[in-house]
C-alpha cells in the first residue's frame, strides 16, 4: 500500500454528509407466591431493538456499475472521496463514540475486492489498536472476497455482512452486471464456516472471530414475487445461519450508463414492511415461508399485515380458548406476540384468563379478541363471515406510508 494516491480534494465534512446519503442504498423469575397480572406484566417484558449504528464509507468510488448504487462507476454527477485507514478510523471512532453507539464499515469497492478488504482490515487494526475503541463493529464484506482475508476481517469485527441483493440469481444480469451468484455466496457460505469453527473451537485461548452476520435483499428488483423472497431468505437462514435479512425497495429512477433498456420502477414501500413482517414471523414465530405466502397466491397484501392475513386463510383453526391454546398457537392469533404468549402462559398457571385478565397483561384486544375465546365467552365477530372479518382487520392507508430503512425492526403480533 506503499504507492497509494489518496483523493484529499473532499474535506471532512463533506465526507461526512456524502456518507450519509450513500448510507440510504445500503436491526429468569425469582418471585414467589401468586403474582399479580400486573408483575407478571413488568417482569415479562419485550428485548429492546437494537440501536441503529452509523455508517461510515471508506469510499464512493467504485468499480463496479450496479444500476440502484449511488457509488457506481457509471454514474457522472457524485462528488468522489476516499480516505485513508487512519482517516476512516478516527472518523469511525468519532462518530461511535458521538453516537454513544457502535460503527458499520463499508465501501464501494476500489480496484478489487481484495485491495478494498485490505483497507478496511487496516482500519479496524487502527480503531481496535491503536485508537482502543473495543465496541461493536459491522465490518462489509467486498462481493468476491478471499477467505483468508475474512478471517482476518473477523478478527476485528463482531458482525459481517456481504449483500445478496437479488432474489434471482439472474437479476444480477439485470441490475448489477459485476456480481453474481459465486462472488456473493461464496464469501456468506466463508462467513459462516469461519463463525461456526470458531464457536467449536472457543477458548481463553483463541483468538475472538465475528459472531454473526447479515445480508440485505432488495424487493422489485428482478419482478420476483414475495413467495420468491421469503423462500429465499429461509434458505440463506437455514444453511448460513445468518441473524437477519434486511430489505429494501428498489429504484431505479434516473437512466444509468449500461442500464438502457431498464426501465423505470419504484418499489412500494408498503412491500418492504410487509417482509419485515413476514421475516420476524419465520424467525420468530416459528411460520414457514410457503404458509405466510403460498405458491399459489405468492405476493403479500398491502391492506393486511401476514399473520392477520394467515389467519384469515385458516379460520377452520379459531377462535382458541386461550386458557388452554399451547404456545405455539397462541403465537399464531393476531394481536398476540412472543412477549404477550409468554405473559399469558405464565398468568394461567394462577388463575383462569378473562378477557380483562388480558387486558391487564398489556394485550390489545382490538385483533385478538375474533380469534380468541376466554372462559368459554367469545367477543369478536363470527369467524364464521371472513370478508367481515377483513374488513374489520385491515389497515388504512395511513399505516402504509411508513418509510423504512435497512436497520429498522418491526414490530408483529
Amino acid at each position: 500500500m506503499a504507492n497509494i494516491i489518496w483523493n484529499t480534494a473532499v474535506d471532512l465534512d463533506e465526507k461526512v454528509r456524502l456518507m450519509r446519503e450513500d448510507a440510504r442504498f445500503e436491526v429468569a423469575d425469582d418471585a414467589s407466591g401468586v403474582p399479580e397480572l400486573a408483575d407478571i406484566r413488568s417482569s415479562v417484558r419485550a428485548k429492546k431493538a437494537p440501536p441503529t449504528v452509523p455508517k461510515v464509507f471508506l469510499s464512493n468510488d467504485c468499480i463496479f456499475n450496479c444500476a440502484y448504487c449511488g457509488c457506481r462507476s457509471g454514474r457522472d454527477c457524485a462528488r468522489r472521496y476516499q480516505s485513508t485507514p487512519r482517516e476512516l478510523a478516527e472518523l469511525a471512532v468519532s462518530e461511535a463514540r458521538r453516537a454513544n453507539r457502535g460503527i458499520f464499515l463499508t465501501s464501494a469497492i476500489i480496484r478489487t475486492p481484495d485491495y478494498t478488504q485490505e483497507l478496511m482490515i487496516e482500519t479496524m487494526k487502527i480503531i481496535r489498536g491503536e485508537l482502543n475503541f473495543q465496541g461493536y463493529v459491522h465490518s462489509k464484506v467486498m462481493p468476491g472476497t478471499a477467505p483468508e482475508l475474512i478471517h482476518t476481517a473477523g478478527l476485528y469485527a463482531d458482525r459481517l455482512s456481504v449483500n445478496i441483493e437479488v432474489a434471482r440469481s439472474e437479476g444480477y444480469k439485470q441490475i448489477a452486471k459485476n456480481k453474481n451468484k459465486t462472488n456473493i455466496l461464496g464469501p456468506m457460505g466463508s462467513i459462516s464456516r469461519q463463525i461456526e469453527a470458531a464457536r467449536a473451537e472457543a477458548s481463553r485461548f483463541a483468538p475472538p472471530f465475528a459472531t454473526s452476520q447479515t445480508t440485505q435483499m432488495m424487493a422489485g428488483s428482478s419482478g420476483e414475487d414475495d413467495y420468491t423472497i421469503l423462500r429465499l431468505s429461509g434458505a440463506l437462514y437455514r444453511k448460513y445461519h445468518l441473524s437477519r435479512v434486511y430489505y429494501t425497495a428498489f429504484h431505479y429512477q434516473d437512466p444509468a450508463a449500461g442500464y438502457e433498456e431498464l426501465p423505470p420502477m419504484a418499489t412500494p414501500l408498503w412491500r418492504v414492511r410487509r417482509l419485515y413482517q413476514a421475516d420476524r414471523l419465520m424467525q420468530l414465530y416459528g411460520f414457514a415461508a410457503e404458509e405466510i405466502v403460498p405458491e399459489a397466491t405468492p405476493a403479500l397484501q398491502e391492506d393486511l399485515d401476514p399473520k392477520v392475513a394467515w389467519a384469515l386463510r385458516n379460520l377452520h383453526l379459531f377462535p382458541v380458548e386461550v386458557n388452554r391454546a399451547g404456545y405455539e398457537m397462541l403465537l399464531r392469533v393476531p394481536g398476540i406476540g412472543v412477549t404477550y404468549a409468554k405473559r399469558i402462559v405464565k398468568a394461567r398457571q394462577y388463575c383462569a384468563l378473562s378477557h380483562d385478565s388480558l387486558q391487564a397483561l398489556g394485550v390489545s384486544l382490538k385483533r385478538a379478541r375474533h380469534f380468541i375465546v376466554c372462559k368459554g365467552k367469545y367477543q369478536g365477530e363470527t369467524c364464521e363471515n371472513p370478508m367481515r372479518l377483513h374488513s374489520i382487520l385491515r389497515e388504512g392507508e395511513d399505516t402504509t406510508q411508513t418509510e423504512l430503512t435497512g436497520t429498522q425492526t418491526l414490530r408483529v403480533c
